[in-house]
């Protein structure tokens, strides 16, 4: 099993400035790659690729060696492969019809993580079990950077990846041959509802509240978003309010992470099977202003609906669910959410107008009533057996 590990580093103010010239140098080489690859095809009709691009990479690094030539070779590679996954994707969604995104230039603050390929090669982890406080990570042309290592790693180290969230600096290692922990079984199942009152609704009644953190946080971050919105471009004053926005979104989602993490090994600790609904989270957000030509309508509630739907975070939770489901031995089971809040539970009657309210389900052919989203639960947990029943009978 493959696992990511992330884990904060304590850069020194020396450091801290190397890796921000790590970053830097990176995304000018990613934006010149694809300037190249640009200019090639638009003038000569050349298809410049991976293979041809790494090629010269050597050249790169003699001509500027205080610049491109101090970084680690394979970084580097990394970051052009990075470039070739773009181009790879936009030629994938173009054949599927799909709008086609052209890779993009990276400006400032949107380069922000650099990738080792291999543990060893321009990068060391220097792990010491008996002394977690003596943890470093080593990087060619930044040194020995400490790390916050607040866990044991697990498996064996594959790649590392140092990222820059705001104010922070964080190594993530991404280990192969990571060991299972299987839980004990439960003998039980269970199907989830997601909400923005409730994060999740279980089968079983139980609820997770929703922290709703960006919701908490509005009021601050709209202080610190006006005091942006009146500093010059290019100011230091503006730098600096950009930092303090930034710092801000960086804590709303460590909270988000943080909440997704705990509700998830809840589930995972509960259930042997967990039925979740099959969302399309980035369609259901899409906005409601329309066209011109076609305006939308009720374009204030579907905006307020998707801001609550993101600060609930249900992409986050799912993802965390499925990797604590995989190393728990866990079963996880999706299932089409269409009409599991208007399907009755009891009778299986199912009308739009069994849902009156968010809260309250009522059956219009037998009476039944009870809360929307433990009834919607409930479907997804039939539907989810049925389709376990159908796989293993196939």
């Amino acid at each position: 099993m493959r696992q990511s590990f992330k884990f904060l580093l304590r850069p020194t103010s020396k450091q801290a400035a190397s890796l921000a010239a790590c970053l830097e140098d990176h995304r000018q080489l990613y934006n010149a790659a694809l300037e190249h690859r640009r200019t090639a095809y638009r003038r000569a009709g050349v298809t410049v690729r991976y293979g041809d691009q790494s090629g010269e990479l050597k050249h790169i690094r003699a001509d500027d060696p205080a610049g491109q030539g101090r970084w680690s070779f394979s970084s580097q590679q990394a970051t052009l492969r990075r470039l070739d996954k773009a181009f790879a994707a936009f030629f994938k969604r173009v054949r599927e019809g799909h709008v086609p995104g052209f890779p993009r230039f990276k400006g400032r603050g949107w380069f922000d993580t650099v990738e080792w390929p291999k543990d060893g090669d321009g990068c060391r982890w220097d792990s010491q079990p008996e002394h977690p406080t003596a943890t470093f990570v080593r990087l060619q042309g930044i040194g020995h950077v400490r790390v916050h290592q607040h866990r044991s790693v697990r498996g064996r180290v594959k790649t590392i990846s140092v990222k820059r969230e705001a104010s922070r600096w964080y190594v993530v290692l991404s280990c192969d041959d990571v060991p299972a922990q299987p839980l004990a079984s439960t003998g039980a199942a269970v199907g989830v509802d997601m909400g923005v009152v409730s994060l999740v609704t279980t089968s079983d009644g139980e609820r997770l509240a929703n922290p709703r953190h960006l919701q908490a946080s509005a009021h601050r971050l709209a202080v610190l978003q006006r005091d942006l919105a009146r500093t010059k471009r290019g100011s230091r004053r503006r730098r600096k309010a950009v930092a303090r926005v930034a710092a801000l979104h960086a804590k709303v989602r460590r909270q988000r992470l943080d909440g997704a993490h705990k509700a998830a090994l809840t589930l995972v600790r509960s259930y042997d099977v967990i039925m979740h609904e099959d969302l399309r989270i980035a369609i259901m957000t899409r906005s409601a202003s329309g066209t011109i030509d076609n305006p939308g309508r009720k374009v204030a509630q579907k905006s307020g609906l998707n801001r609550s739907i993101l600060d609930a975070g249900w992409g986050v939770f799912l993802r965390v669910l499925a990797h604590k489901a995989e190393s728990a031995g866990r079963e996880l089971i999706a299932v089409n959410p269409a009409n599991t809040s208007r399907t009755c539970a009891r009778c299986g009657h199912c009308a739009r107008d069994n849902r009156l309210t968010q809260a309250e389900f009522a059956c219009t052919s037998c009476g039944h009533t009870a809360h929307a989203d433990m009834n919607a639960a409930i479907n997804i947990l039939r539907a989810g057996l049925a389709l376990r029943d159908a796989a293993e009978a196939a």
